[in-house]
């Protein structure tokens, strides 16, 4: 009577009071749990009254009406949670389940959910964990040529996250060879996507996808944080750092070992939580977490967090805008695949921080505003009053660079983009007739976490990766 999932749905019931079938179709499931004895109620509800008619003859069928309440229901938003004990959704995307438990108006709390999606598990899996959920099993089906997980959660409390690879990876037993063949079929997809990435010429992407296909298969293994280091610094040296700068390996903890890297611009309160939650060991990032010489360390600073959670932090910062391949690298990249070929690239200091480039073919300012603006995914960007209009070599230093324009000038340039221009530079500039294009600090550095993910993954395909959800810019605008 019921196909393989639902009967594993059916098996993963804890018996102990009322379950709600949550579009129940043609009740089915209502059906055989009354008629084999695994509850004495059940209410099925739909969101259609034509699934609920279909549920009515089966019911009536099976002479069980008195043991099944039948619900015309959106979700859960017209069901009577009293004495309900376990939750079945079967046969939704995994969006649609999460959005349906979002909305349920009694509390959670003690019901066993029994989840079945047929699309998106990833994020009904990352939803349930971000919630305060527990994931007690995950059980791969397979019914015909089709493949199915069933996830059993309940409600505790612990408000965690996982990583995009954590949520495709799922929460299958290691001996459950139906989740194996799940994993190797999201590898086979995975690849897939990494493929046509590369034909479209976006390698960070692609190398990412293929990296998670790897982990997919043979899952995650853990690396020495100090070998991490030693390949970074062999990348982006950390002898090229200025003077003022702390870059290189700035906290440690008592294990060398991780298996998870969360990078991020800036190591703050919020993006050490997210460590935490996601279970990474090291986080990287582009700003120095200590700068300054430390007093005294503050419960309530990154620093202190870091050490009490035991996360190693790397901080690669002058050195990665100075190297090749670095920050400044990344947006010569990316106006070169808006703009085609340069006619010159050199370095803008000696010592290699920022660079020119030659267009061969001279842009107006308002066209490379355009382009800048989707380079760094901005809504706007602030620019001299008095420049150049017609720009054809242009300087480019990120983050706070504005000091920088004299030498641009000086080096024949019509134009410097940077970010965090201060008021006096903007004055010296216009009476210069010197253009300026300020993109922002954060977003003339952040986009350069892509480019690290890749240089890591490439090297390390089997740690787990991820650009950290909360390295976005410090401030709102209104």
């Amino acid at each position: 009577m019921l196909d393989n999932r639902l009967k594993m749905c059916a098996y993963m019931i804890s018996g102990k009071g009322i379950v709600c079938d949550v579009g129940t179709d043609h009740a089915l499931l209502a059906a055989y749990l009354i008629t084999n004895g695994k509850c004495e109620k059940v209410i099925a509800s739909d969101i259609n009254e034509g699934p609920l008619e279909s549920a009515r003859k089966t019911v009536e069928k099976h002479g069980i009406s008195a043991n099944v309440d039948l619900v015309l229901s959106d979700g859960l938003k017209d069901v009577n949670g009293a004495g309900v004990t376990d939750i079945v959704i079967a046969g939704m995307g995994g969006e649609t389940i999460a959005k349906i438990l979002s909305e349920c108006p009694f509390e959670l709390d003690g019901i066993r959910l029994i989840l079945q999606s047929m699309t998106k598990t990833d994020v009904l899996r990352k939803w349930l964990i971000c919630n305060g959920f527990n994931i007690m099993s995950e059980n791969g089906i397979e019914d015909g040529n089709k493949l199915y997980s069933v996830i059993t959660a309940t409600f505790d409390k612990l408000y965690d996250d996982l990583t995009e690879f954590q949520s495709l990876y799922g929460f299958f037993r290691n001996d459950d060879e139906i989740g194996r063949k799940i994993r190797q079929k999201e590898a086979e997809r995975l690849l897939k996507v990494s493929k046509s990435l590369k034909k479209a010429d976006k390698e960070n992407e692609a190398v990412h996808y293929a990296a998670m296909a790897n982990r997919m298969v043979e899952g995650s293994k853990t690396v020495c944080i100090s070998d991490v280091y030693s390949y970074l610094d062999e990348k982006y040296p950390v002898s090229l750092q200025e003077s003022w700068d702390n870059s290189g390996y700035i906290v440690e903890s008592d294990s060398d070992q991780c298996s998870k890297i969360l990078l991020t611009l800036d190591i703050t309160n919020t993006s050490v939580d997210e460590a935490v939650y996601k279970k990474a060991n090291l986080i990287i990032s582009h700003h120095p977490v200590i700068f300054n010489p430390l007093k005294k360390i503050q419960a309530d600073t990154p620093v202190y967090k870091l050490v009490r959670s035991g996360i190693s932090a790397i901080c690669m910062h002058t050195n990665l805008d100075i190297a090749e391949g670095g920050t400044n690298t990344v947006i010569v990249r990316k106006i070169a695949e808006k703009l085609g070929i340069f006619a010159n690239i050199e370095p803008l200091e000696e010592n290699g921080l920022g660079c020119i480039i030659e267009l061969e073919n001279a842009v107006d300012c308002d066209c490379l505003s355009e382009i800048l603006k989707d380079i760094f995914s901005i809504d706007r960007v602030k620019m001299s009053m008095y420049g150049e209009y017609i720009i054809s070599k242009i300087a480019i230093c990120s983050g706070s660079g504005g000091s920088l324009w004299k030498l641009a000038k000086a080096k024949g340039c019509d134009a410097l983009i940077t970010g965090d221009v201060k008021h006096d530079v903007w004055v010296d500039a216009n009476n210069s007739k010197f253009t300026i294009i300020d993109c922002g600090h954060f977003h003339t550095e952040n986009l350069v976490l892509w480019e690290l993910r890749r240089v890591l993954e490439e090297k390390f395909p089997m740690i787990d990766v991820e650009i950290s959800e909360s390295s976005v810019d410090p401030c709102e605008y209104y």
